[in-house]
């Protein structure tokens, strides 16, 4: 239920359905290599009214959904280890 395309980055719009307007179910992933990148774009990004989330996530001053992601959490995920993978 989520269409995904390229355009200078993945973009990932879910089926929101008739409860959510536009803005709501997209969102944009920023995949960062080290944690200097992670806190220029979250810095960017929730400058001028822009606001925090909780797990990466946060909007803009327009009301755009953005995930600042670092490239190696979905490693930390999938790791055989239940343990390991509850603490990330």
């Amino acid at each position: 239920m989520t269409v995904e395309f390229e355009l200078e980055g993945r973009i990932r719009g879910p089926n929101g359905g008739p409860h959510f307007n536009l803005l709501r179910p997209i969102s944009f992933v920023v995949n960062c290599e080290t944690q200097e990148e992670v806190d220029y774009f979250w810095g960017k990004l929730t400058a001028d009214g822009g606001a925090e989330s909780q797990c990466g996530w946060l909007k803009d001053k327009y009301g755009f959904s953005w995930q600042v992601v670092p490239t190696f959490l979905p490693k930390l995920f999938q790791n055989k280890d239940p343990e390991k993978t509850q603490r990330a």
